[in-house]
């Protein structure tokens, strides 16, 4: 689409800046696979590292007791045993790559395998615990490194405390092993997001596919090509959108439709009166010595022809206000028995010439918040037309009832009936059911537009029955609030 077919281009405000949709599905897709990676690898690290701090923490512990037990079976605190033990103390600290503290009575350091501390003074909280018959043991995180702590007891028998042995071991070589595995796992993860990102790149093209293909098609629709077939099932989302479009797009079909039928129908309806007016005018000036009676008459159709067109323009400029969007109403309460017999006894002399019975039937008193020009307009428009288009000698019933939320006006007749196959039109502005005989009652075609567009805006609705050849029932439901 070039930037001039735009369709943002025809309103007057900027447009705001939008991203593909694209990117934010490419984006999720990278999250999903990269974050549960990062997270369950970070985790098997997190968790192998403390396995094998736990696990030589757990063995250290076993080993300090293991030569607690022999420094107190060979005594040797005393001196009877130490030359014994140095060699295994010795191993045990190159072992663990540690470094063990034997500690006396008096907190003096009497053995260092690293031959730094001895004969010092060592006074520590872990010692004086161990002192009182506590094992324990401390990890420091940051320097990376534990120490273990046992007491050292006079005797099996005794357990009286008479040394502490101190063991300390490095965990840097576990942990840069760990290190070790976490730097290639890191490559390993900087590869599967590089694979993640072309693969989500590929996925968010393959998922918004039927949407390119759908803007194709309403692009297409927004060029005028309203009978483009839109419907995209890839998806069901896209298929529910499409079918929402669709139904859209039908209606948009039956208001250009209707527009085009109504503007041929307005040209026609307004041509008719004017053709015959030329017809007569030029027939009176083609005459030369007519006599005043044919004047007479000739201006009196002519006359009648200037009504019809009258009545036809005046029922389009009703129909235009109450079509625009600030067209309001001037409610008030109102008498609606009253009403209809004022209605009633104005089109009486019209139902007396055509030899038709009016009838007026109030079950109840009603009153409601209406505006009373318009409601009067749409319900004399009914009677009247029940009234032209019934038989001689015919009836025409009107009932007027109510129940605790709106108010009915039927209007029945026992005219010549509508096709049910047009019954969905009769709505419709110029549409006639026997054309000829409207125009020979001077109808315009738009009286029932105009009920329907009163009983609309009043919030009501309107209903057809009727069977050809059986009369037809029209019924208005108004609310007898209006709630605007």
């Amino acid at each position: 689409m070039d930037y001039e077919e735009r369709p943002w281009r025809k309103f007057p405000w900027k447009p705001r800046i939008t991203v593909s949709m694209k990117l934010p599905v490419a984006i999720l897709l990278v999250l999903f696979a990269l974050i549960p990676m990062v997270l369950c690898t970070q985790t098997v690290i997190v968790s192998m590292s403390q396995a094998q701090v736990d696990d030589r923490m757990a063995r250290v512990q076993s080993e300090i007791r293991i030569l607690s037990d022999k420094m107190m079976r060979v005594n040797y605190l005393s001196g009877e045993g130490r030359a014994a033990m140095e060699g295994e103390i010795q191993t045990a600290a190159d072992v663990y790559d540690g470094r063990i503290v034997v500690v006396n009575q008096d907190f003096r350091i009497i053995e260092d395998t690293f031959h730094i501390a001895e004969n010092r003074y060592h006074i520590a909280e872990t010692v004086i615990r161990c002192f009182q018959g506590e094992t324990s043991n401390r990890y420091n995180k940051e320097k990376r490194y534990f120490a273990v702590t046992a007491p050292i007891y006079a005797s099996s028998e005794d357990k009286t405390v008479v040394g502490a042995l101190i063991m300390t071991a490095s965990t840097e070589p576990l942990l840069s092993v760990t290190e070790s595995v976490a730097d290639k796992t890191l490559l390993l993860q900087c590869i599967v997001m590089l694979v993640a990102v072309v693969a989500a790149v590929a996925a968010s093209v393959f998922l918004t596919k039927p949407l390119r293909e759908l803007r194709v098609k309403l692009n297409h629709v927004a060029q005028g090509a309203l009978d483009t077939d839109i419907i995209t099932d890839a998806y069901q989302e896209t298929r529910d959108i499409s079918q929402e479009v669709e139904l859209t797009i039908s209606k948009l079909r039956e208001v250009d439709q209707s527009r085009q039928e109504f503007v041929s129908n307005v040209s026609h309806e307004l041509k008719t009166p004017i053709t015959s007016i030329r017809v007569l005018a030029d027939s009176l000036m083609g005459m030369g010595d007519a006599p005043v009676e044919l004047y007479r008459e000739f201006m009196e159709d002519i006359s009648v022809e200037i009504d019809r067109e009258s009545n036809i323009i005046n029922d389009l400029l009703t129909l235009v206000k109450m079509d625009k969007s600030e067209a309001e109403l001037n409610v008030s309460q109102v008498n609606i028995n009253a009403l209809v017999e004022q209605i009633l006894k104005r089109l009486r002399p019209i139902a007396n010439k055509q030899k038709v019975e009016l009838v007026f039937e109030s079950i109840r008193e009603v009153t409601a918040d209406v505006d009373e020009v318009k409601i009067s307009l749409a319900i004399s428009n009914l009677v009247e037309n029940a009234v032209k288009y019934n038989r001689e000698d015919g009836w025409v019933r009107v009932t007027l009832d109510a129940d605790h939320k709106f108010f009915y006006v039927k209007v029945t007749d026992s005219g010549i009936g509508i096709l049910e196959d047009v019954q969905d039109r009769i709505f419709d502005r110029f549409y006639r059911v026997d054309k000829a005989r409207s125009r020979e009652t001077g109808g315009s075609g738009l009286g029932l537009a105009i009920t329907r567009s009163v009983v609309l805006m009043h919030k009501g609705a309107i209903k057809l029955s009727s069977k050809e050849g059986e009369g037809s029932t029209f019924t208005l439901r108004i609310p007898l609030n209006y709630v605007a």
